[in-house]
């Protein structure tokens, strides 16, 4: 055997053996499985990817990523839970409420920590905030207990409204009980607010049709991820519409709505982040508390209120956060 013969095949059992080595490693990673109710680009979970990357955890490099999307269809989730569940993860991060239910369901036997977002309380789904036991723990951004504000708001922004429309997606148990809520409060300030139920896309167009026929001056959109995903589509009809679009995150006034008001979604996801950190480093996820935010933005659309003839009333204009030209 020549020295060149030699030195080639030491160079490729040396490259044989660092594959082999890095392979390896890579089996070896903890593995973070994502069920997202969205579909990229999705501001929300660029802003948990970034976060992660800012606490040292880096996709290929210090853990694996499973990702599904569920591109809008909220039916899929149960089946895509399932199906990230067979990979054995480390934990999984559920971004909805109807994803948290998904996942619930499917780690029953495996017990794989979850950390949640929803934009209501956790707390039917957990033990208790402080200390929620189990296999889940999250954030919730508390948009019911911002009902009754946002029904303010609408009353300064339009004195004269006396029909105000409630959008929302019944899937979600809590949506219903929001409902009543800004029913409530509605009635006090002698307004008279209608329900308007939509499960799919195809539903969204006669919903906006039948809020113009009872005269509807403003909607307030629950959210929910079916909501987020067509809120470009949501808004484009508003404004056909001449309605005031409202809602609780300010992604739907950047799609052409009026006005929202509630927590900042992206500190939300950034917050999951550093919680699924904890747990790939060994925290348990039942002895991390659930977190609320405890600070809320309102957005105004400047464009919009132009558009639809709506003064913006020195209260709220000093207010607001960002008003959007």
């Amino acid at each position: 055997m020549t020295p060149k013969l030699t030195q080639l095949i030491l160079s490729f059992a040396l490259v044989g053996s660092w594959c082999a080595s890095a392979h390896a490693q890579t089996r070896h990673l903890p593995q973070l499985a994502v069920l997202n109710p969205f579909s990229p680009p999705e501001p929300g979970f660029q802003a948990f990817v970034d976060d992660l990357q800012k606490l040292g955890f880096v996709e290929g490099k210090d853990f694996t990523l499973r990702i599904r999307w569920a591109e809008g269809r909220l039916e899929r989730l149960p089946q895509l839970a399932e199906e990230l569940v067979t990979y054995r993860p480390n934990v999984i991060f559920a971004p909805s409420i109807q994803g948290l239910t998904a996942a619930k369901e499917a780690t029953k036997e495996t017990n794989t920590p979850i950390v949640a977002v929803a934009c209501d309380p956790l707390d039917k789904l957990i033990q208790s905030l402080a200390r929620p036991a189990g296999n889940t723990t999250g954030f919730s951004c508390v948009h019911s207990e911002l009902a009754g504000k946002r029904v303010e708001m609408i009353k300064e922004l339009l004195p004269s409204l006396d029909q105000l429309a409630v959008l929302y997606n019944p899937t979600d148990p809590n949506k219903r009980i929001e409902f009543e809520q800004i029913k409530d409060i509605a009635r006090r300030v002698e307004v008279n607010a209608q329900a308007y139920e939509v499960t799919n896309a195809e539903a969204i167009e006669p919903a906006f049709d039948s809020m113009a026929s009872q005269r509807a001056k403003a909607v307030i959109v629950l959210v929910d991820p079916f909501m987020i995903f067509h809120r470009k589509k949501l808004a484009e009809l508003a404004l056909v519409q001449r309605v005031a679009l409202v809602s609780g995150f300010k992604e739907f006034v950047e799609a052409g709505g009026l006005m929202s008001y509630g927590a900042d979604r992206s500190w939300v996801f950034r917050a999951a982040a550093g919680y699924v950190v904890k747990i790939l480093q060994g925290a348990k996820a039942g002895e991390l508390p659930v977190q609320e935010p405890s600070t809320f933005e309102l957005y105004i659309n400047g464009t919009i209120a132009a558009k639809l003839g709506v003064n913006i009333p020195a209260s709220l204009y000093m207010r607001a956060d960002k008003i959007l030209d």
